[in-house]
């Protein structure tokens, strides 16, 4: 999904969330949602089974749950969305979770849903959150003092904490505040998370699988370790997804590593999936570009630069937006209402 001039776009392949209608499971091209509330959209956050978005005005929608009551009168800034779940973040600095917990994944010390957004108290008494990533079964959320907290699902060592227990209630990733490293943003993929520090430096850890964490090797990182190859450069956004990572830096240059399948790492060497790229390496193609934002999945990525949008990797459910159902080795324009 793309969001341009506060209108919500979509395309691909759904049985649900294109939001063109009950009818509509296919989509060539990006085409425009009419959506059912005339508010202004500023965020979009799509999983596999979810979808919410964030109105200027700060109220959520959300497929899994509409008009939370609970949070009327409290406006958000930010909204994140997993598998089974939803994490909202208010202007306060509050979190609301709702949604699956088999993994604790809501932050609340217990494994039971809720179906109304529900504070996690834990974190309001450690102090006000700035920002926040869920992966499919496990949230990160940053504290004002540069603290990263984790909960949910630990089996890939995501929460960052030096084994594979699930946790229940938020803690503190102890490798950064041993260390006083002030983490300002976080993104929680697949299998393995990142993060940025007030320096500009990047972190990784989680399950190394074909080269996803950036260190040279294949060994999975229990707790988070600095990219010593990008210390040069001041990180100014990552993404990570499965088997994958982007990071990109001042001046709007691209580093991505990890499986070169699906073409979705930008590389353009035919996609074999157990190929890797170990160390972070410059997509030489966006060189010309100003790079402001990358998104990615398990089979493709999209980039945004000023004013324009560059779509590579599979597009077998049309995901691309290319009006085919070619793929892209390289990154090719996605145009809007052309």
């Amino acid at each position: 999904m793309v969001i341009k001039d506060s209108k919500v776009y979509s395309c691909g392949t759904s049985a649900w969330a294109l939001g063109h209608g009950k009818e509509t499971r296919r989509c060539f091209e990006l085409k425009h949602i009419d959506l059912p509330f005339s508010a202004q959209v500023i965020q979009v956050s799509a999983s596999d089974y979810n979808v919410a978005f964030l109105m200027q005005s700060g109220e959520i929608q959300t497929e899994q749950y509409i008009g939370p009551s609970s949070l009327k009168g409290t406006p958000c800034k930010q909204v994140a969305t997993g598998n089974t779940s939803t994490v909202f973040l208010t202007r306060e600095g509050h979190v609301y979770t709702v949604g699956g917990n088999l993994y604790g994944q809501l932050g609340h010390g217990d494994t039971l849903n809720r179906q109304v957004p529900s504070m996690v108290e834990l974190l309001k008494k450690v102090g006000l959150v700035i920002h926040i990533s869920v992966g499919p079964y496990y949230v990160l959320a940053v504290t004002e003092d540069g603290s990263v907290y984790s909960f949910g699902d630990g089996s890939d060592l995501c929460l960052g904490n030096g084994d594979t227990r699930d946790e229940q209630l938020p803690h503190a990733i102890q490798a950064f505040k041993t260390k006083g490293v002030h983490i300002l943003r976080v993104c929680a993929g697949d299998e393995h998370a990142v993060a940025i520090d007030s320096n500009g430096y990047v972190y990784t850890w989680g399950r190394c699988d074909i080269g996803a964490l950036g260190h040279g090797d294949e060994n999975d990182k229990p707790t988070p370790e600095v990219l010593l190859s990008l210390k040069k450069h001041i990180a100014v956004q990552v993404c990570a997804r499965k088997r994958k990572t982007f990071v990109v830096v001042e001046g709007g240059l691209v580093y991505g590593f990890g499986a070169l399948g699906y073409d979705s790492l930008g590389f353009g060497h035919g996609g074999i999936i157990f190929h890797a790229v170990e160390k972070p390496r410059v997509l030489e193609c966006l060189r010309p570009h100003r790079v402001l934002q990358v998104s990615t999945s398990k089979v493709h990525t999209v980039v945004i630069t000023r004013g324009q949008l560059f779509g590579f990797g599979d597009n077998e459910s049309y995901q691309l937006g290319l009006h085919s159902i070619l793929s892209s080795k390289e990154p090719t324009e996605i145009c809007i209402n052309c």
